[in-house]
């Protein structure tokens, strides 16, 4: 059985990352399904800073399933239902203090709590800047519950071409967070 995973857009710019990551997902031979969550500020930055909406990104692939974020009964919100990883990206500052404080009020924040609390893969793309010492303080909370901080802050060294080898660059990295490390010509060679 191939691997199942989640993508969250929350409400923060930087959707083209996580459009980017979906995309890899998507074609990644070892994985099954994406369940794809956006929150209602998700959709607005989908949209604005992509000219994208969820029925766009859910006619990419069968392998996408859209899930409600207002649907805290949908499969991913249990942990006995089999998951591998889930990745939010972009995170925005709210989500990442709802997921640091356990309020399990969408079902972003639920799946988020399942992935902590099953021991899985939870890769948090925060979108902020500055940094308040709330979202430092929040940023340490989840790691030390086990989530992976990533912040989305794109490296330079691959010299992208433009801004979709950027957002691939960095999905890259979040899929090896995620366990599925894919070749790259664009790795550091040293």
């Amino acid at each position: 059985m191939g691997r199942r995973l989640i993508l969250a857009i929350t409400g923060a710019s930087g959707s083209a990352f996580g459009v980017a990551t979906l995309k890899r997902m998507i074609r990644h031979p070892e994985v099954e399904q994406v369940a794809l969550l956006a929150s209602p500020t998700g959709r607005r930055c989908l949209l604005d800073e992509t000219g994208l909406k969820v029925d766009d990104l859910l006619a990419l692939s069968p392998k996408i399933v859209h899930r409600g974020e207002q649907n805290l009964g949908a499969d991913i919100a249990s942990g006995s239902y089999r998951n591998d990883g889930m990745a939010i990206v972009p995170c925005s500052a709210g989500a990442l203090g709802r997921i640091a404080t356990g309020i399990s009020e969408g079902l972003v924040s639920r799946a988020a709590d399942v992935m902590l609390k099953e021991r899985r893969p939870l890769v948090l793309c925060l979108r902020e800047t500055p940094l308040n010492r709330i979202h430092l303080e929040n940023m340490l909370r989840v790691h030390d519950a086990g989530a992976i901080v990533m912040p989305l802050m794109p490296g330079w060294y691959s010299n992208p071409a433009d801004f979709e080898a950027l957002f691939d660059t960095f999905a890259l990295r979040v899929m090896d967070q995620l366990g599925l490390a894919e070749e790259d010509p664009r790795r550091w060679q040293g």
